[in-house]
């Protein structure tokens, strides 16, 4: 007897898919800040504005075009073609149009990592759960930046190697077909290469600890495609505005100690902050599922979640990247887990909790298996759509960068090409964005493998106030500063005879230099007192090492 069709209404309704899709939203607005979040740091500008230059003038920008303190040098645009796609969007529906595409990309990496985890578990509710861990540890870099593209293109690739292990081999060519258009869109393409060689090993190691030639030769065998797909993967990276020279890039950035002790991104997990105990639940787990893997001999596994978990110690970057990597293996074992645990002779309370979910999840598998449209997801899209156009949206809705955070009220003061803006990293990202098109170039931006460390040293210096900071300002031409009040360097420079303060609203201050002919002015403030008669502040080491971190990079 065939199974009667599902009614067509059923197919309008969400499925476990659509939450997954929908878990970026639901989070975005009710835990969150909105669409704001999404604009937590500044690349987001420069990014947008290097796809606009790519556009005008037809090629890939190869030296820097930002700054005014290192003119012609060698600038490697390695998100070049996330860059131009920003840009169009920006182009033809603003700022907008680049967040609702972020959150498009996040919904679809979870709602794919959903399929994956529940084809590997089997249990809908138990892939849903992890999908949430997993959802839920990545909040602290959902940003409306290149890097996103990596943790889709990461579930693609577990994807499609998990249909390569089910028997479809002839999918391996599709990984360096996929690595040309990842390599060029973000900087995190080496970890599809790590994935796949993860693969590899493991079929290496079984072979190493095979007890019969029989399986050992199986074993090698087996890993001999991964090998291949991989050295393919890294020969399709090639394909890029720089060939082998980002690969240098790339590694040189890396490996200096000084990038990784400056950039907050690249410093380890902050145990104490607000989402850390979804990246500790998530290690538990997958500690736990390591041990399980290698006892049944499945060393790939044990790669990707060791391998992952180490990455994700040691630089908070890459804790999204091992909670997408862990959550469908995690599953796999979770479930198997909770089985043991239901035939242990344990009291029947806890043995009734697997149970539970057992049959939960076998009530919801042949409803999953129905074909749906979508329609809540697309609905949901629309509604956000139309709430950042709307010229009345409200603060969770607004596609801008947060007023209380950027200096958009300093702006109206800083539109002259003449002048020669300082200002920190961060603030010089939001000043790329909104002054390069009036010709205005920055002293620094985030864009740190750009710097290098003597400059970045220097920038730290000066930021500290050390005793040449008067120097280091004249040497570079700096006619104009820019910081926040409380700085070490805004009170310094407020002592100094040889500027003057013309702006300050409690959020920003900026200075000018003395000799720069601008007329008779009075500093405008819209603070009590311009900023005047506030106590100087020792520039400490705590300090320094606090405001002097370079926030987010690419």
């Amino acid at each position: 007897m065939k199974d009667a069709k599902p009614n067509p209404i059923f197919r309008l309704m969400p499925s476990l898919t659509d939450i997954a899709f929908l878990l970026p939203v639901i989070f975005l607005f009710t835990r969150l800040e909105g669409v704001r979040t999404m604009l937590g740091d500044g690349d987001t500008g420069w990014h947008i504005r290097t796809g606009e230059w790519i556009l005008a003038n037809h090629q890939i920008p190869k030296v820097d075009i930002f700054s005014y303190t290192r003119p012609g040098e060698q600038w490697f645009a390695w998100e070049w073609l996330w860059d131009v796609g920003a840009a169009v969007l920006h182009q033809h529906w603003g700022l907008g149009a680049v967040v609702l595409a972020s959150m498009i990309i996040l919904g679809l990496t979870f709602a794919m990592l959903f399929r994956l985890v529940n084809r590997k578990c089997g249990n809908g509710i138990v892939a849903i759960l992890l999908t949430s861990l997993a959802a839920s540890g990545s909040a602290i870099h959902w940003l409306a930046r290149p890097h996103l593209i990596t943790w889709l293109f990461i579930v693609i690739f577990l994807t499609l190697l998990e249909r390569v292990r089910e028997g479809q081999r002839n999918l391996l060519w599709w990984f360096p077909v996929l690595m040309v258009l990842w390599t060029n869109l973000h900087g995190g393409f080496l970890a599809g290469v790590v994935i796949v060689g993860a693969y590899a090993g493991g079929e290496i190691v079984r072979a190493l600890v095979a007890q019969s030639n029989e399986e050992r030769i199986a074993a090698a065998k087996a890993s001999l495609p991964y090998i291949a797909t991989a050295a393919g993967c890294m020969l399709a990276s090639l394909i890029n505005p720089y060939f082998y020279h980002l690969h240098q890039h790339i590694f040189s950035y890396l490996r200096d100690p000084y990038e990784m002790n400056h950039i907050i991104e690249f410093q380890s997990a902050n145990f104490r902050s607000a989402g850390a105990g979804f990246f500790e639940s998530m290690l538990i787990f997958a500690g736990g599922a390591a041990v399980w893997f290698a006892y049944r001999k499945q060393f790939g596994e044990v790669f990707l979640l060791a391998g992952w978990g180490h990455l994700a110690l040691q630089s908070a970057r890459n804790i999204p990247l091992f909670m997408i990597v862990a959550a469908p293996l995690v599953a796999m074992a979770m479930v198997a887990w909770l089985k043991a645990l239901g035939n242990a002779p344990i009291a029947a309370w806890i043995r009734s909790i697997p149970e539970f979910v057992e049959s939960a999840g076998e009530e919801v598998a042949p409803l999953e298996r129905i074909g749906r449209v979508h329609a809540i997801c697309a609905v949901v899209l629309v509604a956000i759509g139309l709430g950042i156009a709307s010229p009345s949206a409200s603060k969770f809705f607004k596609p801008e960068y947060d007023p209380k955070v950027y200096p958009s009220r300093a702006l109206a003061l800083l539109t002259e090409p003449s002048q020669r803006i300082f200002t920190d990293d961060e603030w010089g990202d939001y000043l790329i964005y909104n002054l390069s098109p009036k010709g205005i170039k920055v002293y620094i931006d985030g864009r740190s493998d750009f710097y290098g460390e003597k400059f970045c040293t220097e920038y730290i210096e000066l930021l500290g106030v050390k005793w040449d900071w008067e120097q280091i300002l004249s040497r570079h031409g700096v006619n104009t500063v820019l910081l926040t009040p409380a700085s070490p360097l805004a009170s310094t420079i407020k002592e100094s005879s040889h500027w003057r303060v013309v702006y300050d609203d409690g959020a920003a201050i900026i200075f000018q230099a003395a000799s720069l002919n601008r007329g008779p002015a009075e500093p405008v403030s819209t603070s009590s007192n311009g900023g005047r008669g506030r106590d100087p502040i020792t520039a400490s080491s705590n300090v320094v090492a606090e405001i002097t971190q370079f926030k987010t990079k690419e």
